[in-house]
């Protein structure tokens, strides 16, 4: 698909925004996205859909949010809120409580496990079992729980030898 603005190049930027069940498409090349980019922002509103979502279910002052700082990079919670973005790969850890339930809003979980095709709904939940199970054998290793650490053990080898036998996955 070519870009909307110059027609010339391939459209890498795709915005949808529904309002009053009236839909608006636009489909921009890296270039021109980059020149209307505040236009944009101000017709699609991604900074205040960020902010407004960002605030949902936040059981902080906005005194005690603008005290968590990014230790890498000093990005405060109140700085993401207003630019929509975070600072730096740290920021996910530092802003980790106000995060999740973001990310479970707009994603459905707060954690990526990666492309799953959508008939295999069993492999996900498998994925994130071992996922799951992983950090606890960590945690139990680390605190010398070893009875524990062979029980989980046992069972992320089940799981993967459940999933060797469903296709490899």
């Amino acid at each position: 698909m070519l870009c909307d603005i110059c027609g010339k190049v391939e459209a890498t930027v795709h915005l949808t925004e529904i309002v009053n069940d009236k839909m608006t498409k636009l489909h921009l090349c890296e270039n021109c996205a980059r020149e209307k980019g505040a236009e944009m922002e101000e017709h699609f509103g991604l900074n205040d859909l960020m902010s407004g979502l960002a605030d949902l279910g936040s059981n902080l002052e906005p005194a005690a949010m603008n005290a968590i700082k990014c230790p890498s990079c000093g990005f405060t919670y109140q700085d993401f809120k207003k630019v929509g973005r975070l600072g730096c790969g740290n920021c996910y850890e530092a802003f980790k409580k106000q995060l999740d339930p973001l990310l479970k809003r707009i994603h459905g979980a707060n954690r990526h496990i990666g492309k799953v095709p959508l008939m295999s709904g069993e492999i996900a939940s498998e994925h994130i079992e071992l996922q799951d199970l992983k950090a606890k054998l960590e945690k139990a290793i680390s605190a010398e729980e070893f009875e524990d650490a062979a029980k989980i053990r046992d069972k992320i080898r089940a799981i993967n030898e459940k999933m060797k036998l469903n296709g490899g996955k």
